[in-house]
Parts: structure tokens; C-alpha cells; sequence
């Protein structure tokens, strides 16, 4: 067979396999379709499906057919993140910013603290941090990664919970949009290259100026030639911030963080996130889970993550608990948020996949966040909506 015909394979699995789980074994509840494209791609991978059957794993993803599919997994997941910054509202935060401030600031910093004092213990032993990483940058994404929310994930379990246009549901938009932009920053501090900080200062004083002029354009355009223009500026603030050393994933959030919603139809934004959720982002599921690795030995990486799982979900849930406290919210409005906010999947596997591009975390350590994030992504829904049905005048509390 020719490379196109076994490329066309390989989509057939990756499309095929996820759904049936997804829709067979109705796993909406505990899983929705996402996190079975996540799971079905470490299932595909070298460490499962391609260790018990190499045969097949050196036909279908042979490295001609690897590099089609990064392709295409490259360009899903710079879409993915734009949108995620194009969504970021400063606005109501800066209305509401005692509150978010509080919120988000624990809620970001007690998990980061907890994931921090889990990656020291992992540096105990050895192949965990990656070759290139200095102590401080293991540390600083272990934690980090402990840290995150994924605010297009979460967008996507609250319209589930029926929460999303409610009043609690834009409270938590605001929290997860002001520690997203921590994170993005936390990043961009660790990838800072000292030998190419001249690039990287330029990129950063040419994406203002552009940046601005750009603003002005889309201003000016009409609404339907404004997404187009959206994806060549996409494609170049990408490619400026790889070009700086601090990789296209920094350039793509940023492309989208100065970008207004309210220039675009929010229907067609919510539609067009869908729809790369649906033919594109399964590409980079299969690809994430591609790079998942067991050298170390499948007991040594399963702890790893049942620690930083404990690390992650933990800090999430004592720092809102102590938000609650401070800003006196009644009894079980921080353990919903708390829940909520701590959803990991799709911004913590971006993430994370950086920090290995960037050989700061080894593909042991990424496959043990990786079984992180999952897991606490499942654990959201069944936990969060009982709670909710108990207490549904939460929903419509303001602050």
C-alpha cells in the first residue's frame, strides 16, 4: 500500500475506535467523547496496542504517515487555543476582581504549590525530568501542570450540567480565564531561551505593534471577512513565537488573547469550536497518546499519576475551600467550584506536550500527567452534578 492508502487507515481508526467506545458503552456520563479520544489514543500508542501488536503499529503509523498526522494535529490544536483566548472576558473579571482575584489565586496557587512538592519528590529518581530542563523548569511544569484548568473543557462540561449561561457558570468562566492567562505567562517564563532573548524580546515588541494595528483591521472589517483575517493573523503569530524559541502553541493563545468575542457571532465561534473538536482535535488525541511511554515500567508511572492526581485535585480543592472561607459563600458553593475548576484533559495535555517538545519533562513523565489529567477530568460530571441537583440555588447566586 502506498502512503495515502494507509493514512486513510489510519484516520478510519482514529475516527472509528473512539465513537463506538464513546457510543456503545454510552460513557457520556463518566466520559464524554473527548476523554474516550484521549484514552483511545494512548490505546493506539506505542505503549499498549503497539507493544502487544508491533507489527501493526510499524505499518499504520509508520513515520510517513506520524508526520501527516502532526500536520494536522498541529493546525487543530493552534485553532483550539485561539479560540480559548479569544473567549477570555478581562472585563467582567476586572468588575468582579476581589472576587476572582481571591478565587483565582488560590485556585491556581495551592494545586501549583502541591504539584511543586510533588515533582520534587518524583526528581528522587531518576527519568522523570527531561534532558534539556533545568530543576527550576521541571518544578515550576510539574506544578503547573497540576495547576491548570481547561477552560474549552470546562465550557464543554458546564453546557452538559446546564450551568454555563448561569450565574455561577460566568462566575467560573472568570476564575478559569484569569488563572488561563497565569498560565500561558508561567510557560512563557519557562521557555524563556537567555541565548535567544533577543528574538524573543523582538517577537514580543513586534506582537504589539502589530497587534494594535491589527485590532484597528478588524475594527474596520466586516463581520464575515473577520474569521479569515483571524487565521492568517493565527498562522502568523505562531509561526513569530516558534520562531523566538517559545513555541507556536504561546503564539496561538496570544493571537487569540487580543482578539475581542464580540467581533465574532458567538453561535458560529461555539460552532466552530465543536466542529474542530469533531474533525481535528481526535488527530491530536491520536498523536498525544503516540508519544506516551512506559520505559520506566507501567507500576512506576501509574504512581506517579495517582500522586500528582492527589497533588492536583487536592490543591484545587483546598484553595477554593479557603476562597469560600475568606469571601463567606455558603456551605458546598466552593466544593462545586472547587470540582469544576479543577478539569484538566485538553489545556494540561497542550501543555504538557510543550514541556516534552522542549525536553524539559521525559515521555515517562508526560504519559503519568497525561493518566492525570484524564482521571480528573472523569472524576468532574458524576461528582459535581448530584451536588448540584441538591443544591440548585447555587445556580443562581451572583457572588
Amino acid at each position: 500500500m502506498n502512503t495515502t492508502e494507509i493514512f486513510l487507515i489510519a484516520m478510519t481508526i482514529i475516527f472509528t475506535v473512539p465513537y463506538l467506545i464513546w457510543r456503545v458503552g454510552k460513557t457520556d456520563y463518566y466520559a464524554p467523547l473527548v476523554v474516550v479520544q484521549i484514552i483511545t489514543g494512548i490505546l493506539l500508542g506505542p505503549g499498549i496496542l503497539g507493544r502487544a501488536f508491533p507489527d501493526y503499529y510499524s505499518f499504520v503509523f509508520n513515520p510517513a504517515v506520524v508526520q501527516s498526522l502532526n500536520g494536522i494535529a498541529w493546525w487543530a490544536v493552534m485553532l483550539f487555543v485561539c479560540i480559548a483566548g479569544i473567549e477570555l472576558d478581562l472585563r467582567k473579571a476586572w468588575a468582579h476582581r476581589r472576587e476572582s482575584t481571591i478565587t483565582a489565586g488560590l485556585a491556581l496557587g495551592t494545586p501549583l504549590l502541591f504539584g511543586c512538592i510533588a515533582a520534587l519528590g518524583l526528581l528522587t529518581q531518576d527519568g522523570w525530568m527531561g534532558p534539556k530542563a533545568l530543576t527550576w523548569q521541571f518544578v515550576l511544569g510539574v506544578g503547573m501542570a497540576c495547576a491548570v484548568t481547561a477552560l474549552p473543557i470546562l465550557i464543554l462540561l458546564m453546557e452538559k450540567l446546564e450551568v454555563l449561561r448561569q450565574p455561577i457558570g460566568q462566575r467560573i468562566l472568570r476564575y478559569a480565564s484569569l488563572d488561563d492567562i497565569a498560565i500561558w505567562g508561567v510557560l512563557a517564563l519557562i521557555l524563556m531561551d537567555w541565548e535567544r532573548v533577543g528574538k524573543q524580546v523582538a517577537f514580543l515588541i513586534a506582537f504589539a505593534v502589530f497587534g494594535y494595528a491589527f485590532r484597528r483591521l478588524m475594527l474596520w472589517l466586516a463581520e464575515r471577512d473577520r474569521w479569515y483575517v483571524a487565521l492568517i493573523w493565527l498562522a502568523a503569530c505562531s509561526f513569530g513565537a516558534d520562531w523566538a524559541g517559545l513555541h507556536f502553541m504561546v503564539g496561538a493563545f496570544l493571537a487569540g488573547a487580543i482578539m475581542e468575542a464580540e467581533w465574532f457571532d458567538r453561535e458560529q465561534m461555539d460552532l466552530l469550536r465543536h466542529h474542530v473538536l469533531l474533525v481535528m482535535m481526535p488527530v491530536f488525541f491520536l498523536s498525544t497518546g503516540l508519544r506516551t511511554n512506559w520505559t520506566v515500567g507501567g507500576e512506576a508511572v501509574f504512581v506517579a499519576a495517582a500522586v500528582l492526581l492527589v497533588a492536583s485535585v487536592a490543591g484545587k480543592l483546598i484553595g477554593v475551600q479557603i476562597a469560600g472561607k475568606l469571601l463567606r459563600w455558603v456551605p458546598g458553593e466552593a466544593s462545586i467550584i472547587g470540582w469544576l475548576l479543577q478539569t484538566k484533559a485538553l489545556i494540561m495535555i497542550i501543555f504538557v506536550n510543550i514541556l516534552l517538545d522542549k525536553q524539559i519533562i521525559t515521555s515517562e513523565a508526560f504519559t503519568a500527567l497525561l493518566l492525570m489529567a484524564i482521571a480528573s477530568t472523569m472524576l468532574t460530571v458524576p461528582l459535581v452534578a448530584p451536588k448540584l441537583a441538591r443544591m440548585k440555588e447555587i445556580i443562581f447566586r451572583n457572588n
